[in-house]
């Protein structure tokens, strides 16, 4: 009996890390066509709202916003931020706080493509593997074109494209840099905030990302100084 439940956990093992790795490689060209929260949200009844744009499209404005207000060491780290991440597990230790993320923009893209929204041990083990994955089979520019794409900006919005289109009624690439800081406040809670009309708060957040978005380490409006 043990050995059959050996041979059947080792079959499953075996068929998750093949799934994983045809579906990353698939992922590396191809856009995702749905993923597990689009699909959560619709059954609470959000709808999907998506309009897939390749990075040429989004305004350069908006990728500097999301990665001064996500990630600002997006481009020297190979996927995890270890210095946040150990400040959020003293937290957790202290006992101020819950199991914080600490998530870098490439832990938020394997999060989103991959997986379910939780804070469990078990999800964020699949997320650190997803997430190194990713580091390892995409480059730093189809990273942030996915997350661009896949992530929620509203209830039943995702990606730049939709967003873009519902708050500002104009296409993601004409996005100002003042709409793009308002989208990127909205990431860390958008089921209640809103770009437009900002309140308060995304007001506040929008201002602080485009005092940090010149001070950029990258020469280019694009990830780690890659090039259109």
């Amino acid at each position: 009996m043990l050995r059959r439940l050996g041979r059947i956990a080792a079959g499953c093992l075996t068929g998750f890390v093949i799934l994983s790795l045809l579906l990353t490689m698939l992922y590396r060209v191809a856009p995702p066509p749905v993923t597990p929260l689009m699909l959560l949200r619709s059954a609470e009844g959000y709808g999907i709202r998506k309009n897939w744009r390749p990075l040429d499209d989004i305004s350069p404005a908006l990728i500097r916003a999301v990665i001064a207000s996500e990630d600002q060491r997006f481009c020297r780290h190979f996927g995890f931020d270890w210095s946040a991440i150990e400040m959020a597990w003293e937290q957790y230790q202290s006992g101020d706080g819950g199991l914080l993320g600490a998530s870098t923009i490439s832990m938020q893209t394997a999060k989103n493509v991959f997986l379910w929204p939780d804070r469990t041990w078990l999800r964020k083990a699949f997320e650190a593997y997803f997430t190194a994955l990713i580091e390892l089979t995409w480059s730093k520019r189809r990273i942030i074109e996915v997350y661009l794409n896949v992530v929620e900006w509203g209830p039943g919005i995702y990606g730049a494209g939709a967003a873009a289109e519902h708050y500002f009624h104009k296409p993601a690439l004409r996005l100002s840099a003042t709409e793009a800081a308002r989208l990127a406040a909205v990431l860390p809670d958008p089921l209640d905030r809103s770009a437009s009309p900002p309140d308060e708060g995304v007001r506040e957040r929008s201002a602080f990302i485009l005092r940090q978005m010149p001070r950029l380490p990258a020469p280019s409006p694009l990830p780690c100084g890659q090039k259109l």
